[in-house]
C-alpha cells in the first residue's frame, strides 16, 4: 500500500517537473529571440552599408588604472590594429567620467593610444559586485551580483563577441545562451582556487579564512561544503567560454582543474610596461654607505607587508655586527581607501615594536618618476605575496635593474623568476627566516655578481612586453572571429 502511494505521488511529480522544465526552456528561448530582435533594432549600419562587428569587453572598473586595465586597453588597441570592421564596446560602471576622459586616462597612465573611438556602455548597478555589499558568502554574492549587472549590460547593447576581461565568469552563460554571442574571457585570478579549498580543508588561518572559522570544526566543514559547491558552479559557468586566456602558468593550472577545457585554454602573459624601466641605465654599483631594499605593491592584506618588515628586522639584527653599510627598507604602494590607510598605520606600529622605524620608509601613492628613481637606486626588489597570480611588480623590479627576491609560489615561481638561457634571474623565499637569509646572501655578493644577475633579469623580461601580449592575444581570440 505504501509503495502504491509513493508511485501515485511520484508519477504526477515527474509529470509536473517535466512540464516546468519545458516551460523554462520555452521561456529562455523566448527571451533569446526577444534579445536578438533588440539587437537588430539597436545596431546601425556603417558608412559602407555593412553592420560592424561588435566586440564587447565586460570591465566594470575600466578607469581604475591597474594591471587589469592595461590588459583591457592593450587588447582593444590590438583588435583595432588588426580588424577594420570591428567596433569595440566597454561595459563600465565608471559613471563619474566621460568616455573621452577614460580614453585620455588610459593614454596618460599607460601611454596607450587607440586608433579608433570606443563605445562605452555605462552601467548603473555596479554596486552589486562590490565585496563590501556581502560581508558573508562574498564569492557567491559578488558572482550573483555580476549576473544582474551583466543583464543590464546585455539589455543596453547586444554584441557579436563578448569578452569578460575582469574575472566575472558567471556572466559568460548569459551572453552565450541568451545573448547568442561568441564568448571569451581573460582570467587574471580564479574566483576560487584549489589552494583556497586546501586552506579551508587544513583549517589554516589566513586573511580570507578567519580564526573563528578555523577554530570551529563545524564552521570549517560548512565552509568547505560551500566552497566545493561554489567551485563546481564556477567550473560549470567557466566551461561555457569558447576561448579562455589566463595570465600565468599558476592560473592555468587552477583553471584547467576547475573548468576542464584544456583545448580552449592558453596562457597570454599580461602586457608590462617593461621598456620604461629598461630605459633606466644599468650601472655597476658604486661604493656605497647605504643599501636600499624596495617593495612595490598596494597596501592590501594579501601583499603581506608584515612579513617584509619582520624579515627586514631579522636581517638588521644579524647585520649589526661589524662595520656594515646601513640598510633601508622602502615600502612603495597605493592606498585605495581608509582601510588601506589604517593598514599602513598598523605597519608603522609594527616597525616601532621591532625597533626598525628609523630604517623603514613608507611612500604612499607616489608619482611614477619617483617610483622609477627608487627602483633605479635599489639593490633588492622585495615581493612577499603568497600565490601571486602573475606579478607585474616583480617584472617591473627586474626590468628596472634590482635583484628581485620574490615569494616561492604562484606566477613569480613558475613564470617570472626563472632561469634565462640557464642563468639566474633572481631569488625566491617563503618565510621570515628564508627572506632574511636571502637578503643577507644577496648583499654579500660582489657588485660584479649582482650586476650579472640584474643583466640576466633584464634580458628575461622582454617576453612580457606589449608586443608579445598583442601577438599572443590576437592568436588566442582568432576562433571568435571565424
Amino acid at each position: 500500500a505504501c509503495f502504491r502511494l509513493l508511485c501515485s505521488l511520484l508519477i504526477p511529480a515527474l509529470f509536473l517537473s517535466g512540464i516546468l522544465c519545458v516551460c523554462l526552456v520555452l521561456l529562455l528561448w523566448g527571451i533569446r529571440l526577444w534579445i536578438q530582435q533588440r539587437k537588430k533594432q539597436l545596431t546601425s549600419t556603417g558608412k559602407d552599408g555593412k553592420r560592424p562587428l561588435l566586440v564587447a569587453f565586460f570591465h566594470p572598473y575600466c578607469n581604475a588604472g591597474g594591471g587589469g586595465e592595461r590588459v583591457l586597453w592593450c587588447a582593444i588597441r590590438a583588435l583595432q590594429k588588426k580588424y577594420r570592421n570591428v567596433t569595440c564596446v566597454v561595459y563600465t560602471g565608471d559613471r563619474d567620467a566621460t568616455g573621452e576622459e577614460i580614453v585620455e586616462g588610459a593614454f596618460r597612465r599607460f601611454n596607450i593610444k587607440l586608433t579608433h573611438p570606443v563605445k562605452f556602455v555605462f552601467l548603473e548597478k555596479r554596486y552589486l559586485v562590490k565585496a563590501s555589499l556581502y560581508p558573508h558568502f562574498t564569492l557567491l554574492g559578488q558572482s550573483l551580483g555580476s549576473v544582474f549587472l551583466a543583464w543590464e549590460a546585455l539589455l543596453k547593447c547586444v554584441p557579436d563577441i563578448y569578452i569578460d576581461s575582469m574575472g566575472y565568469a558567471f556572466t559568460l552563460p548569459l551572453f552565450k545562451y541568451l545573448g547568442g554571442c561568441r564568448v571569451g574571457c581573460y582570467v587574471h585570478y580564479p574566483t576560487i582556487s584549489t589552494d583556497m579549498l586546501s586552506v579551508v580543508r587544513n583549517q589554516d588561518t589566513r586573511f580570507n579564512n578567519a580564526a573563528f572559522i578555523t577554530n570551529n570544526p563545524l564552521f570549517s566543514k560548512f565552509k568547505l561544503v560551500y566552497y566545493y559547491f561554489f567551485a563546481f558552479m564556477y567550473g560549470f559557468v567557466g566551461s561555457c567560454s569558447d576561448v579562455i586566456m589566463v595570465n600565468s602558468s599558476w592560473t592555468l593550472n587552477h583553471i584547467l582543474s576547475l573548468w576542464r577545457a584544456g583545448d580552449r585554454t592558453s596562457v597570454v602573459y599580461p602586457p608590462c610596461d617593461v621598456q620604461t624601466f629598461l630605459d633606466i641605465p644599468l650601472e655597476e654599483e658604486k661604493t656605497t654607505t647605504e643599501y636600499s631594499i624596495v617593495s612595490v605593491g598596494q597596501f592590501r592584506p594579501e601583499k603581506d607587508h608584515p612579513l617584509q618588515i619582520r624579515a627586514f628586522a631579522k636581517l638588521l639584527k644579524e647585520k649589526r655586527l661589524g662595520q656594515q653599510p646601513s640598510l633601508k627598507l622602502i615600502l612603495i604602494g597605493g592606498c585605495r581607501n581608509q582601510q588601506d590607510e589604517e593598514r599602513v598605520n598598523n605597519l608603522k606600529r609594527l616597525c616601532e615594536e621591532l625597533g626598525v622605524s628609523n630604517n623603514v620608509t613608507f611612500r604612499i601613492n607616489v608619482p611614477f618618476e619617483e617610483l622609477k628613481r627608487h627602483l633605479s637606486e635599489a639593490t633588492i626588489g622585495l615581493h612577499t605575496m603568497w600565490n601571486e597570480h602573475f606579478g607585474i611588480g616583480v617584472v617591473e623590479c627586474m626590468a628596472a635593474g634590482t635583484v628581485i627576491l620574490a615569494h616561492n609560489s604562484g606566477g613569480p615561481k613558475l613564470d617570472i623568476v626563472v632561469p634565462c638561457e640557464g642563468h639566474r634571474t633572481g631569488f625566491l623565499a617563503e618565510n621570515e627566516d628564508s627572506y632574511a637569509e636571502m637578503m643577507a646572501y644577496i648583499l654579500s655578493l660582489s657588485p660584479e655578481k649582482r650586476l650579472e644577475i640584474r643583466e640576466n633579469a633584464r634580458q628575461s623580461v622582454h617576453r612580457f612586453a606589449d608586443q608579445h601580449f598583442e601577438e599572443t592575444f590576437l592568436l588566442s581570440v582568432e576562433p571568435l572571429f571565424k
